[in-house]
């Protein structure tokens, strides 16, 4: 179906923010149930939330994936992208803040600003998204709405603007005053907060009120010129010229508005959405999206209107019902059923057959989506998250989405034969659809490691897999590959001498093995000269030393850091050959390794932890323990970045406790760094 026009300045792409439990899931099912998107009320604690469609996300209570929705407001078309809060999913995070054009932090009025909210609203910071603050759970025991808001100030560092202020606390919320218009706002308990009434500010609060408004009037002046003019010469400030006022200031993150209410209970919504309209951009408030001309490398804008060359990027890749829906944010031109499009990134035309709107798991058809718009994709077979897709005739690359490292990984092995085959497909289409996920076989045990951004991530694509694609796997810890090396140098001698398909094969040699610096590799020297040895039987020797040293005597895993030199020889005319000599060094090297005093070497990781200085003894302690070595603490803002080097087997389970000594907000990146005694 043709969806009506909505003109750009109509548009508003918006992403709701927060710290998980802060109540992002039920603001966002209020607002579908006010706007008319949906007629009754989901509630995340039966798991019957819109949003929340994925099953994991039901019998979690938590938002796993960003789901996309559409919703009319005052004649605006609004879309809304509703994110984990779970520091496990950053990247859904990330990858929505990257096309929206405003966002809306939901708080706690009891927790106040908690962890998650601060790294969200960072990466809300680093792409320079305006923002609204909304303080929910207003009616809860130990709500306190102006400790929430020194909190935003202190924490995240944002210029709050006070809008609303509660009408009641606790058990007796009733509504908000709104300090713009000087009336209150209260809610009808029997309409589920569908209907509410504005009534003059009651007596008692009227000169509290009256003092907030002052300061809200006073703040704005401070960043809008026009309105410390008529400020200062006492004009009279309507509604309507704070209203611009605060709106330009929003956009040009100069302030955040604040405002409050309760979810849950049905009150601060209606407001909320007004503020949406009324303050956060359209696309056609922003400057236009830079990208690069794939090869000239020039700056090339993509202003936001439809009659431009199309740009658009790929935010988000799913799989739903086995199929691949690919999820684009419209920046420039029109994106057309049925047409083709050109994905500079890998130099090739895809073709679009179906345009959707998305409703969560929902969609409505769609022919045409104009510049601004956030919609589902189909038929792009090639392309993936993070790539643009633009006319061939105008090609520009839009800024990649950054992808973070895994920090963790898991053995997974399929439970039947039947799995075996679906196993490899299933994977593939997890690592399209999520770029934090990493697959890899490991070369020396066999077993498929899957690398991820912590264990609940983890946990979750093993068990969509078993749910959604019906593959049973058996799951283990990954094992460590240790590799070995010897003290002290040793000597090992051999001679094959065998008749082998009725001809004689004969070989003798003497080896030295040594150990070398750690990090060197391995080398094999010849001392003997061609009188003693043919070079083409030297070729051999070397040839069963390298394969000798693949498995050590120890434990059986490869031997590095070791020089092997031949230092004699014997050969006989006519019976010399080339197998002769592989196998008899293979037998003098492992002859030589058994007398090395052999030993084994950990992987040992550089690890970079990120910790508010608070947590610092704790963290550093627990990393001692996992007989870590600090290199270098560095301040950075807010956090302390502690670099240390740790054994990988010691690794295991760290994210998990990381978080319980930091209260969730410590991070941490792991690398290869070298193999050494633990």
């Amino acid at each position: 179906m043709m969806a009506k026009t909505i003109k750009i300045q109509d548009t508003r792409n918006i992403g709701i923010i927060a710290h998980i439990d802060a109540g992002k899931t039920t603001v966002t099912e209020r607002i579908l149930y006010y706007t008319g998107r949906s007629h009754k009320l989901g509630e995340v604690h039966d798991g019957e939330a819109v949003m929340d469609w994925m099953v994991d996300e039901q019998e979690r209570g938590i938002t796993i994936t960003s789901a996309v929705t559409t919703c009319p407001w005052r004649n605006r078309d609004i879309h809304i992208i509703d994110t984990p809060g779970h520091v496990d999913f950053t990247i859904e995070v990330e990858r929505s803040l990257r096309v929206l054009d405003g966002a809306i932090g939901v708080f706690c009025a009891v927790g106040g600003v908690e962890p998650q909210s601060e790294t969200v609203w960072r990466q809300a910071d680093k792409y320079r998204v305006p923002k609204l603050a909304f303080v929910n759970k207003m009616d809860r025991i130990g709500a306190d709405f102006f400790r929430t808001v020194e909190m935003i100030k202190t924490r995240l560092k944002a210029n709050t603007l006070l809008l609303q202020v509660p009408l009641g606390s606790e058990d007796t919320f009733l509504g908000v005053i709104d300090l713009i218009r000087m009336k209150a706002v209260v809610w009808d308990d029997d309409t589920l907060g569908a209907s509410f009434r504005d009534i003059d500010v009651p007596e008692e609060e009227l000169a509290r009120a009256t003092d907030f408004r002052e300061k809200l009037i006073e703040t704005v002046a401070e960043v809008d010129d026009a309105l410390m003019e008529a400020y200062l010469s006492e004009t009279p400030i309507g509604p309507e010229m704070l209203a611009a006022a605060i709106r330009k200031a929003t956009i040009d993150l100069k302030l955040v508005p604040v405002l409050c209410g309760s979810a849950l209970k049905n009150k601060g919504v209606q407001p909320l959405l007004d503020a949406v309209v009324d303050y956060l951009p359209s696309p056609a408030d922003l400057p236009p999206m830079q990208g690069i001309h794939p090869d000239t490398g020039e700056p090339v804008d993509c202003p936001p209107a439809d009659n431009k060359p199309l740009a658009a990027l790929i935010f988000k890749v799913a799989m739903i019902e086995a199929r691949k829906l690919t999820f684009v944010r419209v920046y420039s031109g029109r994106l057309e059923a049925g047409k083709e499009v050109y994905n500079p990134f890998r130099k090739k035309k895809e073709k679009i057959s179906r345009l959707l709107q998305m409703h969560a798991n929902k969609r409505e058809r769609l022919d045409v989506a104009g510049a601004g718009s956030i919609v589902g994709v189909i038929g792009l077979k090639d392309s993936s998250t993070g790539e643009t897709i633009c006319s061939a005739d105008n090609p520009v690359i839009l800024e990649n989405i950054e992808i973070y490292e895994p920090v963790i990984s898991m053995a997974v092995e399929p439970k039947t034969h039947s799995d075996q085959d679906r196993l490899q497909e299933v994977l593939e289409k997890f690592v399209d659809e999520d770029p934090t996920l990493r697959v890899q076989q490991d070369a020396d045990t066999g077993q498929m490691i899957l690398s991820g951004m912590g264990e609940l991530h983890l946990e979750v694509i093993i068990s969509r897999m078993r749910r959604e694609f019906n593959t049973q796997v058996n799951v283990g810890k990954p094992q460590v590959v240790y590799r070995e090396s010897i003290e002290q140098s040793a000597q090992g001698a051999a001679v094959f001498d065998k008749e082998v398909a009725g001809q004689r094969h004969f070989g003798e040699v003497r080896l030295l093995l040594s150990p070398l610096a750690r990090g060197t590799g391995n080398r094999f020297v010849s001392k003997v000269g061609e009188t003693v040895l043919p070079p083409v039987f030297v070729k051999a020797v070397e040839k069963g030393v390298m394969e000798s040293l693949e498995s050590g005597t120890v434990m059986g895993y490869p031997v590095v850091d070791v020089e092997a030199v031949l230092v004699d020889a014997n050969y006989k005319d006519s019976q010399g050959s080339e197998l002769a000599y592989k196998v008899s060094a293979a037998m003098a090297c492992k002859e030589a390794l058994a007398s090395g005093n052999g030993f084994l070497l950990d992987p040992i990781m550089r690890v970079e932890v990120f910790v508010p200085e608070e947590f610092m003894g704790e963290v550093i302690g627990d990393l001692n323990a996992r007989s870590g070595k600090i290199e270098a603490i560095e301040p950075k803002i807010g956090v302390q970045a502690i670099q240390a080097v740790v054994p990988l087997a010691r690794m295991f389970g760290y994210s998990t406790s990381l978080r319980s000594a930091t209260q969730g907000r410590g991070t941490f990146t792991m690398q290869f760094s070298h193999f050494d005694r633990a």
